[in-house]
């Protein structure tokens, strides 16, 4: 039992799994904040430009079903948000990794290389 309690320990408290815990917790947390965005912002202004608070009350009666294609627009508009902040986000975070391996100094594979290149011209 000690065997197996410390092998989930070991999976539990690896990176990976520590990394996406907090991912899905700070993901949750951006969909409210989305939505909030989304309710109080962006769908009074269109309630201004067409005259309706948000896509929802949108439908389409077809016999007696009713298609709900506002609240499959109001999704779609969610995701281009969320689509548009994760991408400026990353692009943040590439921006700021690329400038940290510049202030690193070279890399490995430069360094190694630099010494191949100084060992071929002593034997030369």
């Amino acid at each position: 039992m000690k065997k197996l309690y410390e092998e989930f320990k070991a999976f539990v408290l690896r990176g990976n799994i520590l990394d996406l815990a907090v991912a899905v917790v700070l993901g949750a947390a951006f969909a409210g904040v989305v939505k909030t965005f989304t309710d109080g912002i962006l769908m009074p202004i269109v309630a201004a430009i067409f005259g309706k608070p948000n896509f929802d009350s949108l439908t389409l009666d077809i016999g007696d079903g009713v298609i709900l294609y506002g609240t499959f627009i109001s999704a779609v508009v969610n995701f281009l948000i969320v689509a548009a902040a994760l991408f400026l986000v990353l692009k943040a975070a590439s921006k700021m990794m690329r400038q940290k391996q510049v202030d690193a100094g070279p890399t490995e594979v430069e360094l190694l290389t630099e010494i191949r290149d100084a060992l071929r011209a002593q034997r030369t």
